[in-house]
């Protein structure tokens, strides 16, 4: 995988063992780009694996970025590829809910990329959505498949947009 923009653009990150959906780079690319300018903006990466989102954020000047990641088998690829960074990617090996609960730090940015399988990603949107995590103007990136449609947004978010990329769409979600 390759980091596409910013100042790390065209590095090579290394892909975990285990199980692992790594975000596209046609995907990456159109996300941060939707996102714009992260000078001086704070990001979660939730479900981390590789770190690539994380990297891709602290590359185009996310600060502080944290990376929350619970697999055991990913942890060195995790922190090796992190070492990248031209800012330090804070990483916490937890569980999302777990880090979720115990949330005491506002982001502006948080991108969720659960397993496709999770099957409680709403309900997660809603616990991060009601959480320390987010503040008036913060977003909530959910990466999921297309079959995984909400109803309506999490309560406390208001719905921006979605982006389709083959099989998968990326929701965003604004605080109010």
């Amino acid at each position: 995988m390759r980091i596409t923009g910013g100042i790390l653009k065209g590095r090579i990150v290394a892909v975990p063992g285990g199980v692992i959906r790594p975000a596209m780079d046609r995907m990456r690319e159109s996300v941060f780009g939707a996102l714009g300018d992260l000078t001086g903006q704070s990001f979660l990466d939730l479900f981390s694996g590789s770190g690539i989102i994380a990297l891709e954020a602290a590359s185009r000047g996310a600060n502080p970025v944290e990376a929350v990641e619970m697999d055991s088998i990913k942890r060195k690829t995790l922190i090796e590829n992190v070492s990248l960074s031209p800012v330090r990617v804070q990483c916490r090996f937890m569980a999302a809910e777990l880090y979720v609960r115990r949330a005491k730090t506002p982001f502006n940015i948080i991108f969720c990329d659960p397993p496709f399988p999770y099957k409680f990603k709403w309900e997660l949107a809603a616990s991060i959505a009601a959480s320390p995590l987010m503040e008036r103007g913060s977003r909530l990136l959910i990466h999921r498949p297309r079959q995984n449609a909400f109803d309506s947004p999490p309560e406390g978010l208001i719905f921006e947009e979605s982006r389709t990329y083959g099989r998968s769409i990326v929701d965003f979600f604004k605080r109010f």
